[in-house]
Order: structure tokens, then C-alpha cells, then sequence
């Protein structure tokens, strides 16, 4: 089990690892909000005028489904998954943030900080370079 398990972390690499946990996240997101839909929506009551709740449900597990997909594609092939995740988490922080703003949301901006950060990381990851498999190898004494 543990020689399965280094293989596939070995064939995923840092950048993949990083998207795969995303969309793990983002499709349980999303199922959530179908199987049991928030009863306080007042930080994406913006969100919700633009479309209903199932269909931003959706997207969140569509999102996270092709980004797990994408982590087992090789560096530079995985690049779908990064702008999936951030096309579906972008709009949560901005509406959150706007919620601050303009609606009586006083945790809004927390919200917002949550979800922004949860981009930032597919934005920082989507940028690095994976490392040689030989530096993931190397035992330390």
C-alpha cells in the first residue's frame, strides 16, 4: 500500500497535490450546498440574483471535478484546473466582500479573506515549477 501510495504522490508532484485538494474541496463545497443549503445567505445574495443556488452548486463540483482531473496531467497540461477553481471561489469572495459593503453582513469581510486566501493558494501554485522527481526522493538522515 505505502509503494501505491509514493507512486501516485511521485505522479501527482507538489502542483497537482496542491489542485487535487482543491477540488476535493470544492466539489464537497458544492455538494453541500445542494444536500443542505445555507440558511443564511446574505454573503452571496449578489451571487444569488445572478443565478440559483443549485447551479452555483454545480459549478463548485464541476470546478472541483476538473480539477482533480487535471492534477494527474502532467505540469503545464494541469493548467484548466487553476482558473476552474478560481472562476467558482473568486465570486464567493467578491460577493462576500460586497455583502460587507452594501448589505448588513458584518462578517462579511471574513468571508471574504477566507475565500480570497482559498484563491490566492491556486494562484501561487499555479505558477510553480514542479521540482525534479530526484529532490522528492532524497531521504533525509
Amino acid at each position: 500500500m505505502r509503494g501505491a501510495v509514493h507512486r501516485a504522490a511521485r505522479r501527482v508532484g507538489r502542483r497537482g497535490a496542491v489542485l487535487a485538494l482543491k477540488g476535493i474541496m470544492a466539489g464537497i463545497y458544492g455538494y453541500s450546498l445542494l444536500v443542505q443549503p445555507p440558511q443564511d445567505t446574505r454573503g452571496i445574495r449578489l451571487l444569488l440574483d445572478l443565478m440559483p443556488l443549485h447551479l452555483w452548486a454545480w459549478a463548485w463540483i464541476a470546478a472541483g471535478l476538473l480539477a482533480i482531473v487535471c492534477a494527474w496531467r502532467p505540469p503545464g497540461r494541469d493548467w484548466p484546473g487553476y482558473p476552474a477553481i478560481y472562476l467558482v471561489v473568486a465570486p464567493w469572495a467578491l460577493g462576500s466582500l460586497a455583502s460587507w459593503w452594501l448589505y448588513d453582513n458584518p462578517r462579511g469581510w471574513a468571508s471574504a479573506v477566507v475565500w480570497g486566501s482559498f484563491c490566492g493558494v491556486a494562484l501561487i501554485a499555479a505558477e510553480w515549477p514542479e521540482p525534479p522527481h530526484d529532490q522528492h526522493d532524497r531521504r533525509r538522515p
